[in-house]
This record gives structure tokens, sequence and C-alpha cells, in this order.
């Protein structure tokens, strides 16, 4: 989800001994990050990954995708509305298969909300892998969670989340 220029996905997946095993998608709205993103899948190699360019926020584009495996929910939580923020958590388990894992970043600038988002995902039937707090200026938090539950049956037109930063 709001894949940018797929550095989380292009920093690991071509040097991976099972980067062939490896289908995914990116899902981008900026026009310039879609073509670095393509660009740097043409150079490295790396065939099984589909770039879209389309609203992350829509469930729609997600469709022909779902269930997944591993879900990257990076750089979105702290540029979203509170509400938001918890109605996307609340509701990824749409995306996923049971087992699935999500892997979440959010600053924990004040108000830290990253308990908070910890406790939604405990409540939406995800159980938590790890968390880690990096304490330098950005003050992240990085969260692994699996899907242990059930997944949500998929809503189309479902919007997640508008950003607004």
């Amino acid at each position: 989800m709001c894949a940018g220029q797929g550095r989380d996905v292009f920093g690991v997946l071509p040097d991976h001994p099972r980067r062939a095993d490896v289908t995914a998608v990116l899902v981008e709205l900026d026009h310039r990050n879609v073509e670095v993103a393509r660009a740097t899948a043409a150079e490295t190699g790396v065939s099984r990954v589909e770039v879209l360019e389309s609203d992350a926020a829509v469930s729609d584009i997600y469709e022909p995708s779902v269930p997944a495996d591993i879900l990257l929910a990076c750089g979105i939580f702290g540029n979203i509305s509170d509400q938001d923020l918890e109605r996307t958590v609340c509701n990824l388990s749409m995306l996923c298969r049971t087992g699935a894992s999500v892997i979440w970043t959010r600053h924990r600038n004040e108000p830290d909300l990253t308990p908070r988002i910890r406790n939604w995902f405990a409540a939406s039937g995800f159980e938590e892998l790890s968390f880690d707090a990096i304490d330098n200026e950005s003050k992240s938090g990085i969260g692994t969670v699996r899907l242990v539950a059930a997944p949500l049956p998929f809503q189309p037109g479902f919007r997640f989340f508008t950003f607004t930063r």
C-alpha cells in the first residue's frame, strides 16, 4: 500500500534466494514514484513485481491480488486521521489470508498512537510478532503482526483512508 518507489521491496528482493517465488503488487498514486519503481523492477530483473498507478486507499485495486501473504503498510499511518487509522487497521484483514503478516510503521511523536494501533490489530484478529521502537530523530515504530483469525470478507469500494498530511 502506498509503495512509493518500492524501496521496501527492491531493497530486499533482488538478492533474496527465493526471489523467483515472490509475486508482488505495489500500489502507488504518484506517477513519478511509479516510474522509478517500474524502472527499478526492470533494472534488477525482478519480473514478478507489478507496479500499479492507482489509489492504494480503495480496496478495488487489490481485488485481483487478494488474499495476500504479506502486506506492507509503511509510511501511511502517520499521514491519515486517527479515525482513518483505526478503520484501516480494523479492516486490513480483508486483504489477507489467515497466517498473513502485516508490516506497519508509525512515528511515535506525541500523541504516540502506536500502543493503540497495536491494540487495534490485536482486536482485529492479529497477533503481534514484533514491535521495535526506534529512538532516533524520527522516533519510529515498526510492527509486524500475523493474522490468526479468519479474515473479514473482501469489500469492493471500501475506502481505508484519506491522506491528510
